[in-house]
């Protein structure tokens, strides 16, 4: 979805040397697919990879990405890791590496795997897939270990030569005296040509003579021969260097650098001074302490964003969380480092209520360090600050693809008490529906909603009832209207009363999606402005750009295909940071729904070409709302009718197998249009008759017209007609312009067939002009009428039906149908209206009843009936039911 990103690491220090191994690395990428860099901790393997992965990115069309997996050691979030540096739309979970190979496809590019070692499995899977699937693709990775692939070139690391050698240790060290130049390159043959030891040692210079340095490292390497049996020389040769840099540090200093290793992924100076300012270390120690770890090399910090954040190279980390698990405090360090992201999650929490945007900038960079302190939290006797921890976090995983990571630890949390019946219980399981809703919206934990709303309520903790109410709602507002509506008005009004607005803003976002569906369009408008002013504001983007892709398809429904891609496309720009495919997948379909409705099928394509490669061939596809249905419509558009049915039918593909039953009434519609396309009227007679059950039932005007068009494609030339008017009235009720359009077509072509050529030429004329009036692609016309009145019969008709807009012409038409066929008595003489409302009374159902199923008034119902009453000259309902049986039989 977003463009592809070409920015490597930039390192602090300048690269020295190496010009033999570089051209080396050169020849094996042009070669080979997939280039392991091999070697021990500290040779230099990542600054070897960024030197020849810039000067590989102008060879390659789709540039360089560049994953870091120190960051992470969680195997299933290697893939994302890159789907991130490579700007697709990462998969949820297990199915990220097909997901990302099918979205690189068609790249030319080098995707850049750093420090794979630690997540070894991971990696492999992903650069044996890459180069399986990804013809131009090309693989470097950095690794201790080959990852053992079919086609791996492993390109271990050779020492540095002895002039570069000491060409690095000057680099980092400053000129060195004539006298000492012996001694730099005795260090320098001593350490074996490994870089990061030089670097250790150089960075000792301004406090060593370099006759010091040497000395303290034969010190130190005089040790190795008791030291085990069968380990490498270099793995020996860095040990003894960081053991011996690490001894050269004052005590302070080595206090604060073990409890570093309580960090993962990187750092700010606030949360080091956090964790480690205790004991010998107050908080301005960690300051002098930090700067000068950094000037011996064993912090790295990077002063390119607005707060500096620190990390350890991984090899230096290691030593790190070895020296911290061997002291008497690691216990200690790391309960603190649990405080640390406790009170930096409790700082947050009032930027969830006023800039999510905010929020998820200062959250989010701490990801790893947030999931391992509630790790922590949640394995200790007492469980409070891990489940406090993680009843901050829900939106955490709301508004990213790793939801799954989400509910387990929300499950293990709730779990650790499951008796618990205070506010943090009802937090807990509050989030757990609220990471379920983005997730997976069909299982059980979508349901935690009601629990969580029963206990919040008994606690008192009416905020978070609020929430409780509103995502209760969610999970019902497809099936259940009238209760979900209900649900969220209350939720509104607590919230307002309350002062929490995101679920007063959500709420009539929810309130506005079931006017929608219910095609009350003017009064969902209403409301969709009203909710997304607070949710932009805010930067509730996920909510925002649902609503504003209902609002779309408002528009394009009621025929303003403009204003519909205008806010279609504010929903798409509005979901894009969030890089979910959930938001932005859902906020896309729509987009490429008003495409394809405006006849602008290659746009609309292209729109859903990334969404396609996400999902397509997935064993269990992720859960991207409305692209089944867009994917649908846009394949029947161009006349593949075959993978029509396969695309509605794969709606429900998410949750696995024998879930059909649970597609949509608005899919269904779309699928009995593309079985009928494609041959099957059985199939599709079937898929028409469960959407109509389904849109009667719970009140989709909008559906059931839909489905009424289809019965009518099915249906013979008289009960096709009436079925079409039966549509059309139902549209038109509900300002469903845009789909009156392709009712008037139908009825056009109807009446050329039965030779009513000058009322076929006002429609043809009339759909033409309110296809020009709404920006919809041009549709051509019946050419059969044109020879059967001739040019000038045929053009005054034109005009006639170019004069009429949607609204007038779906009156003309309505009106036009009565005088010319239907005489003013008997069965021939009732509407297509009533005869709906003489069905309905015939199987016994009340004025009520009939007014809730045909979405009229009572008074209506009451009006027909007196018409019917006459037409036929009966005087009751038995009467009426005895005469009409007959002549419903084949309705």
């Amino acid at each position: 979805m977003s463009a592809i990103r070409h920015d490597l690491p930039v390192p602090p220090t300048t690269f020295v040397g190496r010009e033999p191994e570089l051209r080396a690395l050169a020849a094996a990428l042009g070669d080979a697919r997939l280039v392991t860099i091999a070697g021990p901790g500290g040779c230099g393997k990542t600054r070897l990879a960024i030197e020849a992965a810039s000067a590989e990115a102008a060879h390659r069309r789709d540039g360089v990405c560049w994953a870091d997996l120190t960051t992470t050691g969680d195997a299933f979030v290697v893939a994302e890791l890159v789907a991130t540096a490579a700007g697709v739309l990462p998969a949820p979970d297990r199915d990220t590496i097909p997901s990302l190979a099918r979205q690189l496809g068609d790249r030319r590019m080098l995707v850049c795997l750093d420090n794979c070692e630690h997540v070894v499995e991971a990696a492999a899977e992903l650069a044996a897939e890459l180069t399986r699937a990804c013809p131009g693709v090309t693989v470097l990775a950095t690794s201790r270990e080959p990852l053992r692939v079919p086609g791996e070139v492993v390109w271990r690391v050779p020492p540095l030569g002895a002039e570069d050698a000491v060409a690095l240790f000057e680099e980092r060290s400053g000129p060195t005296p004539a006298p000492d130049r012996d001694a730099v390159r005795t260090a320098c043959a001593r350490l074996d040509g490994i870089p990061l030891a030089i670097e250790l040692a150089a960075a000792w210079s301004g406090t060593l003579s370099a006759r010091e340095i040497l000395q303290g490292l034969d010190d130190r390497f005089s040790l190795l021969v008791r030291g085990p049996r069968g380990v490498a020389a270099r793995h020996q040769t860095l040990a003894a260097s960081m053991a011996w840099s690490h001894d050269q540090l004052a005590e302070d200093d080595q206090v604060l650098f073990r409890r570093l290793g309580a960090f993962h992924g990187g750092f700010t100076l606030e949360a080091a001074r956090g964790v480690c300012a205790f004991g010998p270390l107050d908080r301005m120690a960690v300051l002098a302490g930090l700067g000068r770890l950094v000037d011996k090399s064993l912090v790295v910090a990077d002063t390119h964003r607005s707060v500096a954040r620190y990390h350890l190279l991984e090899t230096v980390r290691e030593y790190a969380v070895a020296r911290l698990a061997a002291s008497a405090e690691a216990g200690r360090v790391r309960d603190r480092h649990l405080d640390t992201y406790l009170a930096l999650t409790d700082d947050a929490r009032p930027l969830l209520a006023r800039d999510k945007d905010a929020w998820r900038a200062a959250v989010g960079a701490e990801h790893e360090n947030l999931c391992a302190a509630a790790t922590w939290g949640l394995s200790r006797d007492d469980p409070g600050r891990g489940r406090r921890l993680l009843a901050g976090l829900p939106w955490l995983w709301h508004l990213t693809t790793r939801g799954h990571e989400g509910l387990e630890l929300l499950r293990r949390a709730v779990a650790r008490t499951p008796d618990d019946r205070t506010a943090l219980q009802a937090r807990l399981l509050t989030g757990l529906a609220l990471v379920a809703d983005t997730t997976h919206p069909a299982g059980p934990d979508h349901d935690a909603a009601q629990a969580a709303l029963e206990i919040a309520v008994e606690a008192g903790d009416v905020a978070t009832a609020c929430l409780a109410r509103l995502l209760r709602a969610v999970a019902l507002f497809s099936t259940d209207f009238d209760t979900a509506w209900s649900l969220a008005e209350t939720a509104r009004v607590e919230a307002r009363a309350a002062g929490e607005e995101f679920v007063a803003d959500g709420a009539t976002a929810l309130m506005g999606m079931i006017r929608h569906l219910r095609d009350e369009h003017d009064e969902a408008e209403e409301l969709f402005r009203s909710a997304t002013e607070g949710l932009l504001r805010r930067g509730d983007r996920g909510v925002a750009s649902t609503a504003l892709g209902f609002w779309a398809c408002g528009a394009l429904y009621t025929g303003d295909v403009v204003r519909a891609r205008a806010l279609a496309t504010e929903a798409v720009e509005t979901a894009r940071p969030l890089a979910d495919h959930h938001r932005v997948g859902s906020a896309a379909g729509v987009l490429a729904t008003v495409e394809t409705a405006a006849g602008r099928l290659d746009e609309a394509r292209a729109i859903l070409a990334p969404l396609v490669r996400l999902v397509e061939g997935a064993e269990r596809p992720p859960f991207v709302p409305g692209l089944a249905r867009a994917m649908g419509e846009l394949e029947l558009r161009s006349g593949r009718p075959r993978e029509a049915v396969a695309w509605f039918a794969s709606e429900t593909s998410w949750l696995g197998e024998g879930h059909e039953a649970a597609l949509s009434p608005q899919t269904l519609t779309g699928l009995a249009a593309a079985f009928h396309a494609a041959g099957d009227d059985a199939a599709a007679a079937s898929a028409c008759e469960r959407a109509l059950a389904v849109a009667r039932a719970v009140g989709m005007p909008r559906v059931a017209a839909d489905a009424l068009e289809q019965r009518a494609r099915l249906a013979g030339p008289a009960d096709a007609e009436r079925l079409h008017h039966e549509a059309l009235a139902l549209r038109a009720e509900h300002g469903l312009w845009l789909a009156c359009v392709g009712g008037l077509d139908a009825l056009a072509r109807i009446a050329a067939e039965a030779g009513a050529h000058t009322e076929a030429t006002r429609l043809f004329a009339a759909c033409d002009r309110a296809r020009t009036d709404m920006g919809v692609g041009p549709v051509p016309a019946d050419p059969g009428p044109r020879a059967a009145l001739g040019e000038t019969a045929y053009a005054a008709a034109w005009a006639e039906g170019s004069a009429l807009d949607v609204r007038a012409a779906v009156e003309w038409a309505r009106r036009a149908r009565g005088p010319r066929r239907r005489p003013s008595s008997g069965w021939a003489g009732l509407t297509p209206a009533e005869r709906s409302v003489v069905r309905l009374a015939a199987e016994g159902l009340s004025n009520p009843d009939i007014g809730a199923r045909l979405f009229m008034s009572r008074s209506t119902v009451k009006t027909h009936l007196s018409h019917v009453y006459a037409k036929l000259g009966v005087t009751n309902r038995t009467e009426l039911a005895a005469l009409a049986i007959p002549h419903l039989t084949n309705d």
